[in-house]
């Protein structure tokens, strides 16, 4: 059976219009991503085996194109439109943060990271330059590594922040491998980072780690 052939309330498109978005399932919103089905399959049959392969929505996200393309009815053409999707969210979320009175809710910080860096498969450095209103200035990819180590040069931040004339920053980087839990070595890069910014008078709000969905704040747990 199709979804065309399901009682009207009961399907996906007509359930988010009267219900909104949030009434439906990750398989739901998926088929409506797909639009259709395969053969022996409805879409929403196909978004569940989609989840189940990836384990999970961050997972289905992360993939590669061979990793997508290798289940069963994909193809470069939904991997174009997934990576769409998910751009558009995190320019949205850029957006918001930069039109917004200040960075003061780190949850929209997280939310922000999860998507720019949470599915990356190298290690990155970023640092997000804020005004004295604490306003965003502007989010730079400072440095890239490999899974495992990154060079991050303390000069080349101080100069960046003070070509963007911030007032402070908010660094982040991910861990590829799924541990949150920042390492001796990101320990020591803070502060290196914290005494050099304050020569120039840039204060350091935060450190983040993205690992996945996780984010580790410095701050929340007195590593600053």
């Amino acid at each position: 059976m199709t979804i065309k052939d399901w009682p009207a309330q009961q399907r996906p498109r007509e359930r988010l219009i009267s219900q909104g978005a949030a009434a439906l399932s990750d398989p739901e919103l998926l088929a409506l991503f797909l639009r259709v089905g395969v053969k022996g399959r409805s879409a929403v049959e196909l978004g569940r085996d989609l989840l189940q392969h990836f384990g999970s929505i961050q997972g289905l996200f992360g993939a590669t194109l061979s990793q997508f393309s290798a289940v069963h009815g994909m193809g470069p053409a939904k991997f174009a439109q997934l990576q769409a999707v998910m751009e558009l969210a995190q320019r949205a979320i850029g957006e918001q943060l930069q039109a917004g009175p200040s960075l003061g809710s780190p949850d929209a910080v997280r939310q922000y990271l999860r998507i720019s860096m949470g599915r990356q498969q190298h290690e990155s450095f970023v640092v997000l330059f804020l005004d004295v209103k604490n306003r965003l200035l502007a989010c730079q990819e400072m440095f890239r590594g490999t899974l495992t180590h990154t060079s991050v040069y303390p000069r080349e931040v101080v100069k960046a922040a003070l070509g963007h004339n911030a007032a402070s920053v908010m660094l982040a980087h991910n861990h590829p491998s799924g541990v949150s839990e920042p390492s001796d070595a990101d320990l020591l890069l803070t502060r290196a980072l914290v005494q050099a910014l304050a020569l120039v008078d840039v204060r350091v709000l935060d450190h983040f780690v993205v690992a996945g969905t996780c984010v580790h704040s410095f701050a929340e747990h007195g590593q600053m």
